[in-house]
């Protein structure tokens, strides 16, 4: 059995449904963040790349692009649904360079001899970080590139620390539930110090953070951000994990997030505080077996 089995039927039920439901959202406020990462990693023409927790595939054709025909870029993601979407889309819509599989990347990974990996917000879920970075950096070429995109604190996160902190007013995360979470969380690599540690003891050198602060929103007016509050993120979870036992909550839940929201209105839409870690390291140029 996989450690990361629960984290699978979350990804791969209840949250694949949330995010397809929000994905003009997501799309755009965790792209720009992603964006600002590739800029940073800077993928090569000719180079072999690979896309870890790739998602609906988006990141992967944009490396696919800027790679071109001689390249390659390969996305990887533990939940089949999200590879079933990102291989029908590409199947419309993108260049040659790019394929897709099912993987979970704890449990290893092709011998892939990659020059990248990249990954906007797909390391930060694992049960056992240390043992999946260090498939990671076993599928990279000797003195191959690191980038990821990963939450910072989750109190750096207003988007998300607002709606948990109205949303516990009235509910809180249950001790027993019988839905799946999403393994340790989105903010698991929120401190430099522990995601610096775990990159180390998987192998890897020459680590460094840079901070990113871009707003993101989350939602096109006020009542959307309401539902986005209560489907995805910490609010989202303790409201899908305490289920019909907290249904009579959910009105007064809302009053209170759409007087806790409304300062983020702007003429587009609600547009709230964001801030991640770009990480970057490289493998040593004489790679370790171990």
């Amino acid at each position: 059995m996989s450690a990361n089995e629960e984290a699978i039927r979350a990804w791969d039920g209840p949250l694949f449904d949330r995010f397809v439901q929000f994905r003009h959202l997501l799309t755009d406020g965790l792209g720009a963040h992603g964006s600002r990462a590739l800029r940073l990693a800077a993928p090569q023409p000719g180079e072999r790349v690979l896309d870890v927790g790739c998602g609906f595939g988006l990141t992967t054709r944009r490396l696919a692009e800027l790679t071109g025909p001689s390249g390659e870029a390969v996305g990887v993601d533990v939940a089949p649904r999200f590879i079933e979407a990102a291989q029908s889309e590409t199947c419309v819509e993108s260049p040659g360079n790019v394929r897709f599989a099912v993987a979970d990347v704890e449990a290893g990974l092709e011998d892939g001899s990659f020059d990248l990996a990249f990954s906007q917000m797909g390391t930060m879920f694992f049960a056992n970080p240390v043992a999946a970075l260090r498939n990671v950096r076993r599928a990279l070429v000797p003195g191959g590139r690191l980038a990821i995109v990963v939450w910072r604190a989750k109190a750096e996160n207003d988007w998300v620390y607002r709606t948990q902190e109205i949303t516990e007013r009235f509910v809180t995360k249950p001790e027993e539930y019988d839905e799946p979470t999403c393994g340790p969380g989105p903010f698991s690599m929120g401190n430099a110090d522990t995601t610096s540690g775990i990159l180390l003891s998987a192998g890897f050198e020459e680590v460094s953070l840079t901070r990113c602060d871009l707003p993101i929103m989350i939602g096109t007016d006020l009542e959307e951000a309401v539902n986005f509050a209560m489907s995805l993120g910490p609010a989202g979870e303790i409201l899908r994990l305490a289920g019909e036992r907290a249904a009579h909550l959910h009105g007064d839940v809302a009053v209170a997030l759409r007087q806790g929201l409304g300062e983020w209105q702007r003429d587009a839409g609600i547009f709230a505080p964001a801030s991640t870690w770009i990480v970057r390291a490289r493998v040593p140029d004489e790679a370790s077996a171990a």
